[in-house]
């Protein structure tokens, strides 16, 4: 059975707020008023990305029998508002913990697919309601498939905190077709913006 504390709502709920703020403030060229009007928009196309990636995590980890909780990371957030304050994003605003007696290797790369996984799926999704869409629904969702598409390929590089070093060290073969499929659609939403 999958239970949220209060803490860790509030913390999902603040991590996805600041994610969407400063994705709207570096996509509005810096511009505070332009960010604020797109907050609606980016909560959309880059919170629900970021919130649906840290619950997969939740979900299949307790499909395992594993107790997990998302916790929010100050210092992540603090990265995250000062790396926008330059005209980029790197987002670590925490991460789902999980613990167990015994996590395997296939346990423990499954789990970390689960994120990137769920950011392809919605990407794709996001890329075919932009496909049929016009005008602010067209750019909600182009914004959605951008990123999701881009968190999906940054999270499966395999650098040792990152969801790729996990994947890659259970499965290469999946780990490679998984980060083939993010790239590709990383850089088809390159040319869609």
């Amino acid at each position: 059975m999958v239970n949220f504390t209060t803490r860790e709502i509030k913390d999902i709920i603040i991590s996805m707020l600041v994610i969407a703020a400063v994705f709207s403030y570096v996509f509005s060229n810096k511009q505070v008023n332009i960010a604020i009007s797109l907050l609606p928009a980016s909560i959309i196309g880059v919170g629900v990305g970021f919130v649906f990636h840290e619950i997969a995590h939740k979900f299949m980890a307790i499909k395992y029998g594993f107790w997990a909780e998302y916790k929010l990371w100050v210092g992540g957030i603090l990265l995250a508002l000062i790396t926008a304050y330059f005209g980029f994003v790197f987002a670590a605003p925490g991460a789902v913990y999980i613990h167990g007696a015994y996590i395997s290797r296939e346990e423990n790369g499954k789990i970390a697919l689960a994120g990137p996984a769920t950011n392809i799926l919605l990407a794709l999704s996001f890329m075919f309601i932009a496909s049929f869409s016009t005008g602010i629904l067209s750019g909600i969702a182009t914004l959605g498939y951008a990123v999701n598409s881009f968190i999906a390929f940054f999270n499966l590089l395999p650098f040792s905190v990152l969801d790729g070093a996990k994947v890659i060290r259970w499965n290469p073969i999946i780990w490679l077709l998984a980060i083939l499929i993010a790239l590709a659609i990383t850089f088809k939403s390159i040319f869609t913006l």
